[in-house]
């Protein structure tokens, strides 16, 4: 039986840390930062409150002491952070780390993918919500097209990328898109994942009533496509994956409302200004950039992330109740991470 370094009050290892490199996004999405809330004048971090990357890598040194060996950059919009390839270089460096990847909504990667790629970064997840482009322009709340990140997936996947797309899907909103988003993807050879509406922050008007859940997706699905469930290959894989019949393609499902895997949450998040949380739908965390600039030195910051991390409890998708969900303070998605 494999033993670990660290783990929590449910024996819950830590083995993967979200980073959060900014809070700002190009994107208006309604299910994380709807335009009706984070308007024109919003006010994002300035840049003396994000981390730096020498916060981030020592971080990330000391997480990796702990068993961490699996880092997802975030944001916000990741690729909004300059210079972002020095970063990825420099994580790359650590030994301990053995799985690189970066979330992004795609717009900037003509810019950007090769220098990310000749850094070292190998995996995406890109946010696609849609195939039509009027819906997905009103879904972004910018208007961006979906021809755009088309373009931007298929330049990083010839580039070498392994990619993946998620999907949020929304009753009534996009749910008329997943057989078109499946069927495509399907034929580029990519995994498209399916991920329940979920709760994160308190600013998506989030209800039961508008969630679409694997089993609805699923039975859908399976009225075009012949699937074979795949056996998860590590503890702690969040979707549950599906291969087409006479196919290598993939589809995956992320179940955080109809089926939680708290049991197996093995996930920490760095929010861009350098709090530790335990759970995407934390109300608190730990502010290690506090400590850093404090003068904390590596000892002591352990002590505090060894603390936080042998106390926790958090298991909010198994005890979500629609009274839970709206009465609970939770830290919004753009702040937190993905």
């Amino acid at each position: 039986m494999q033993s670990y370094l660290l783990t929590d009050q449910y024996r819950r290892p830590i083995q993967d840390l979200r980073i959060s490199v900014t809070d700002r996004c190009n994107f208006r999405c309604s299910y994380c930062m709807p335009k009706e809330i984070f308007g024109t004048d919003c006010a994002f971090m300035h840049k003396d409150e994000l981390l730096s990357f020498e916060e981030i890598m020592r971080l990330v040194s000391l997480f990796a002491s702990q068993g961490v060996s699996k880092i997802r950059l975030t944001g916000g919009e990741p690729l909004l952070r300059n210079d972002l390839p020095v970063l990825v270089a420099a994580i790359k460096q650590i030994p301990e780390i053995k799985d690189l990847g970066l979330t992004t909504n795609g717009t900037l990667l003509g810019k950007q993918a090769q220098s990310l790629y000749d850094a070292g970064l190998r995996r995406l997840n890109i946010s696609l919500d849609a195939l039509d482009p009027k819906l997905f322009g009103q879904m972004n709340g910018r208007g961006i097209p979906t021809d755009h990140i088309l373009k931007q997936i298929h330049y990083a996947q010839q580039i070498g990328f392994k990619i993946k797309i998620n999907m949020v899907v929304q009753k009534n909103v996009n749910d008329a898109e997943i057989i078109p988003m499946a069927q495509y993807f399907k034929n580029c050879g990519i995994t498209l994942r399916f991920i329940e509406f979920m709760d994160v922050g308190n600013d998506n008007s989030w209800s039961f009533q508008k969630v679409v859940t694997k089993q609805n997706i699923l039975q859908k699905l399976q009225q075009s496509f012949q699937l074979e469930p795949i056996e998860p290959t590590r503890f702690g894989e969040v979707a549950k994956y599906y291969r087409y019949a006479e196919s290598d393609a993939q589809v995956g499902f992320i179940t955080s409302v109809s089926e939680s895997f708290c049991s197996s949450c093995t996930r920490g998040r760095l929010s861009s200004d350098g709090t530790f949380y335990n759970c995407l739908f934390a109300s608190q965390g730990l502010d290690l950039r506090d400590l850093l600039r404090h003068g904390a030195d590596d000892h002591t910051l352990l002590q505090a992330i060894v603390q936080t991390w042998t106390q926790r409890k958090d298991r909010y998708s198994d005890e979500r109740t629609a009274q839970t969900a709206v009465s609970r303070p939770k830290i919004s998605m753009s702040y937190i991470g993905g």
